[in-house]
């Protein structure tokens, strides 16, 4: 599956964004997905991880009541809403996935995941 990150951009600190991750190929909702961020200088570490079918999430507890990941199966479609932004929350935003059964735990580290977008820059100014 190939995944494409958008949605990225600037924005004031206590503003909103939603990432979009568009996935091409077919039988999304066979796949968990999953966001991740590196900020420069800065490992890239996990955001938030949607289950196959939408119903088990799980995030970091950095952005734990600030985000919210869902997906639409339908439109072979994930998203990441962020509300309350941060300067901290300035960096590349990635979207993954991996093929999973549908009760698999979120997986939360990066080489779990299998197929990775190309991220998109999100920009928290103070």
């Amino acid at each position: 599956v190939q995944l494409q990150a958008s949605g990225g951009g600037l924005v004031q600190a206590g503003g909103s964004l939603r990432l979009s991750c568009a996935t091409s190929g077919r039988s999304f909702s066979n796949y968990m997905m999953g966001w991740f961020r590196q900020a420069p200088e800065k490992e890239r570490e996990f955001v938030a991880g949607i289950s196959r079918g939408g119903s088990t999430t799980s995030y970091a507890d950095l952005v734990k009541g600030r985000f919210t990941i869902s997906r639409d199966n339908a439109k072979n479609t994930g998203y990441l809403q962020m509300n309350s932004l941060k300067p901290e929350d300035t960096a590349v935003y990635y979207c993954a996935a991996i093929r999973t059964i549908m009760t698999a735990p979120i997986r939360t580290t990066m080489g779990e995941y299998e197929f990775w977008g190309q991220g998109t820059l999100v920009t928290v100014s103070s």
